[in-house]
């Protein structure tokens, strides 16, 4: 048994000080430090937060790696860097590109979920290629299609969210089938407008692919794809906290209107964890400089953000507390991919997924199922 002492706890709904957090593989109990038994290992997190693992379910590669590339070693080197950013578990991300190619990066998938290293893989999100050509962003044109359930359905052992732009042909039987089994969809890459966008969301979609980027924009007299995605309750809206896809000045508005349905995400590319320079996203030369990641002609392909920049970016820009901040890098995706009995916060039974950050919230410590992954040098 562990004991983690002297930090501050991060739980979903306040900050505990004067508390020890112990676990194995799993959270045992969180006690009053005086009476934290005297048997067991203890980590001193002394002037430190205690937080539950973070979780990134958009996530298309770094280091020069991509998600599509189809390499399961690729993958565990991704999800070894991804721990040294406090992420615990992940959801590697396609790119539009045919769908053989797309079943490779699923079966590398499968095959690295199982090699124990860094974050762990709790399945795929497919973004692309069921994708409006309008609002395309960094996807190549000719490769988008119309949806196809069938194949999403053949995958449905890793695939856990896909994307869809709700005005194409089929879209909803799409989205009534693939829920249907357990996946969840996400609405995004589209121009839908207010009404067609409800439809996706009445059809069963609960998802909302990057608010505000690659999707047709909130006006009063036309909400557009961002008013529907703002006004539905159910729907749970990533959110690309870098500064660059959403002003900081639309964090807390975003916060605001979807609470608990917030969820921070990286739409990180290979190009992350590199320097300036060119890479290639979905076919793309891609250039890099600072935070910005886009294509020839100026369009945003990705991100280089990592999930505990994210957070810090919303502690720094808003006023919120911080442990909503954090469920929106933890709880609030768990709960998008209906995984929150077992991860996302930290809550008796739950897997021993735990970060130690410094006050401004740079990781110290990563455990996974209560394993050290990273330890800060």
């Amino acid at each position: 048994m562990k004991c983690i002492k002297n930090g501050r706890i991060i739980l979903k709904d306040k900050i505990l000080d004067g508390a020890s957090l112990l676990f194995d593989k799993k959270i045992l109990q969180i006690v009053d430090s005086k009476d934290a038994p005297s048997d067991c290992e203890v980590i001193d997190a002394s002037g430190k937060y205690v937080a539950p693992g973070l979780i990134d379910v958009h996530f298309h590669g770094c280091l020069g790696k991509d998600c599509c590339d189809g390499d399961s070693d690729e993958l565990t080197q991704m999800a070894v860097y991804l721990a040294s950013k406090g992420v615990t578990s992940w959801l590697p991300t396609t790119i539009t590109f045919p769908l053989p190619k797309v079943q490779n990066a699923l079966d590398a998938a499968k095959k690295a979920q199982v090699s124990g290293k860094g974050a762990h893989i709790l399945g795929v999100n497919v973004e692309g290629p069921f994708l409006s050509a309008k609002k395309r962003g960094a996807h190549v044109e000719s490769l988008l299609i119309t949806p196809d359930s069938d194949f999403i359905i053949r995958n449905k052992d890793i695939v856990k969210l896909v994307t869809l732009a709700p005005e194409l042909d089929g879209a909803e039987q799409f989205i009534r089938d693939v829920t249907a089994v357990g996946i969840r969809v996400a609405l995004g890459h589209t121009d839908a407008n207010y009404d067609i966008m409800m439809q996706g969301f009445n059809a069963g979609a609960t998802h909302v692919t990057h608010l505000f980027n690659a999707m047709s924009p909130l006006s009063h007299r036309d909400p557009g794809a961002v008013g529907a995605a703002l006004e539905c309750d159910s729907a749970y809206c990533e959110l690309i906290a870098d500064t660059f896809h959403v002003h900081p000045a639309l964090f807390k508005t975003v916060f605001r209107a979807k609470k608990d349905k917030t969820v921070l995400i990286t739409d990180s590319i290979r190009a992350a964890g590199m320097p300036d320079g060119e890479y290639e996203s979905g076919g793309f030369p891609v250039f890099l400089k600072g935070i910005k990641c886009c294509l020839e002609n100026g369009t945003i392909a990705g991100s280089v953000l990592t999930l505990d920049r994210a957070v810090r970016n919303v502690m720094h820009h808003t006023d919120l507390p911080l442990w909503e901040i954090v469920n929106a890098a933890s709880l609030n995706p768990a709960c998008a991919i209906d995984e929150q009995h077992r991860i996302g916060s930290l809550e008796v039974g739950k897997d021993a997924d735990i970060i130690i950050a410094d006050e401004e919230f740079n990781i110290c410590e990563t455990f996974s199922k209560g394993n050290t992954i990273y330890k800060k040098p």
